[in-house]
């Protein structure tokens, strides 16, 4: 069934951070594509993320989980899916490390269970027209060194190059970075990679993979740094930073993100990898003062009147202390680069939640889950 449309895709966890601004993005630029989005509605998955296109007649939602293979394969078949863009995954370091088995079952079992119920339903008709394509993290490089913590001149310049943007070392993660994941989440991911380019090499599955660093934007739930330091701010809570504050990241704005996904997607070598990055690397001690300066001037306070709230506290086990995304392949083969400066795209993101308060508390509060729990359950 495809009801007239050019294509199917499934998106996974496509009422999550990420996966909501790309499904937001193939609903509205692609009305020609009907755009699954199938979610197991975990605390990080959220309807009202997409309430601006939820009556989209291309777009429909499906409560699912990516482990339950006979649900994944009767979307497959039922809707004649060509298209797998797979975001879903546990992807919180420090839960990761408190419940390190949801995190192999989800992501590593999971894809598994994606890739076997597409393999089944595309092999017959020898991978014609189909894709699967696999978002992973940066964290499955592992970290590289801190060489110079004043920085140096980056040496990548893009449009959306801040002004004055350091380096905080020589070395970037290439897509020929040696795996060595160090955290129970990153070797979760490892493993799902992996798994997908396995399916290329011995069946012959057409899969891209995609290894992206940081990103920050509306809608990340707020346990993530940014959010939840906006949120800490907001209400004059504490805001704990492990150890010193002197790991480094590279960040990107998800619409920016979003784009390269929707390009990659579309014009992407098969069996290939490209790294999606901001060339922007900041030390997290830095982030937390400049969103302190951002948010007590959007809310009229005097500056430094918060920068007291920052607390240090005893730095996470086994983290990594700095990451770099070398994203110049993807810039080379498809014209691809981050269009929106860090100091304007964080404005635009404290500006975004101090203005979405409701959607805020609620996520905090965990109201959207019950309310879920009670919709789906009467179906």
């Amino acid at each position: 069934m495809n009801m007239g449309y050019s294509r199917t895709i499934i998106i996974t966890g496509g009422a999550g951070f990420i996966g909501s601004h790309v499904v937001r993005l193939f609903v509205s630029k692609h009305p020609d594509y009907h755009v699954i989005n199938f979610d197991k509605l975990t605390y990080a998955g959220n309807l009202a993320n997409l309430t601006d296109i939820e009556n989209k007649p291309n777009y429909t939602f499906v409560k699912g989980d990516i482990c339950d293979y006979e649900l994944v394969k009767k979307v497959i078949s039922e809707n004649n899916v060509d298209g797998i863009i797979h975001l879903a995954a546990e992807s919180h370091v420090d839960r990761s490390i408190t419940d390190p088995f949801i995190f192999a079952k989800t992501n590593v079992l999971g894809t598994l269970t994606l890739l076997q119920a597409a393999r089944e339903f595309w092999e017959p008709s020898r991978w014609e027209g189909k894709r699967f394509y696999h978002i992973s993290t940066d964290e499955v490089y592992g970290a590289l060194e801190l060489t110079n913590p004043e920085g140096l001149e980056s040496p990548f310049v893009t449009k959306a190059s801040s002004a004055g943007h350091k380096a905080y070392g020589r070395t970037f993660f290439t897509e020929e970075t040696r795996y060595q994941p160090h955290s129970p989440y990153s070797a979760a991911k490892a493993s799902s990679d992996h798994f997908v380019r396995a399916y290329h090499d011995t069946y012959g599955m057409p899969t891209i993979v995609t290894n992206c660093s940081n990103n920050y934007g509306p809608y990340q739930f707020p346990e993530k740094l940014i959010p939840l330091f906006i949120n800490n701010i907001r209400n004059r809570k504490p805001l704990p930073v492990y150890g010193k504050g002197e790991n480094v990241r590279d960040w990107l704005y998800v619409e920016d993100h979003a784009r390269a996904i929707d390009l990659i997607f579309h014009k992407g070598k098969v069996a290939q990898t490209y790294n999606i990055g901001g060339f922007n690397e900041w030390k997290n001690i830095d982030i937390v003062r400049l969103l302190i300066k951002t948010v007590d001037r959007l809310l009229g306070r005097p500056e430094g009147a918060d920068d007291d709230l920052i607390t240090f506290v005893t730095d996470r086990k086994g983290h990594d202390l700095r990451y770099a995304i070398d994203s110049r392949k993807l810039q080379r083969e498809l014209g691809w680069e981050p269009q929106l400066q860090f100091e304007e795209g964080l404005e635009k993101t404290v500006r975004w939640y101090l203005g979405n308060q409701d959607w805020l508390d609620n996520v905090t509060s965990g109201d959207y889950q019950a309310y879920y729990e009670r919709m789906y359950k009467c179906r």
